[in-house]
């Protein structure tokens, strides 16, 4: 005969369980992070995906198009390392994990501004 759980004991096995499971994936979450967030680039958007900024304020604050930054939201939720949200007037996506948990380094800002290529002056100067 099986005995029945209690609500406390069955809790605490499941807490057990989600341990060990988080445990056993650890690796291929850091690996796969660090596969798909091949640059300082997109691992500041995905950094910056909090649910709460829109593509367009990420798009802003990394000096990349809004377009980009969708893009790269399509391809990560296909991936599963971001979560979709419903919000008006469409959807946005959260980031699942955080980068320093990983050993990832979260790039600031100011190192993709200063990556980017000075605009080009013709022969009159302007």
């Amino acid at each position: 005969m099986v005995r029945k759980l209690g609500d406390e004991e069955l809790l605490s096995t499941v807490k057990e369980i989600l341990k060990w499971v988080r445990f056993s994936g650890l690796e291929n979450v850091r690996s796969e992070l660090a596969r798909v967030l091949d640059n300082d680039q997109k691992r500041l958007v995905y950094h910056l995906s909090d649910g709460k900024l829109t593509s367009a304020e990420i798009a802003q604050k990394t000096n990349i198009s809004d377009f980009t930054v969708r893009n790269y939201w399509s391809q990560w939720y296909r991936r599963g390392i971001v979560e979709a949200l419903s919000v008006r007037g469409g959807t946005r996506y959260m980031k699942s994990f955080e980068l320093d948990d990983f050993g990832l380094i979260v790039p600031d800002v100011s190192v993709l501004k200063a990556k980017e290529v000075p605009p080009k002056v013709n022969e009159n100067g302007t």
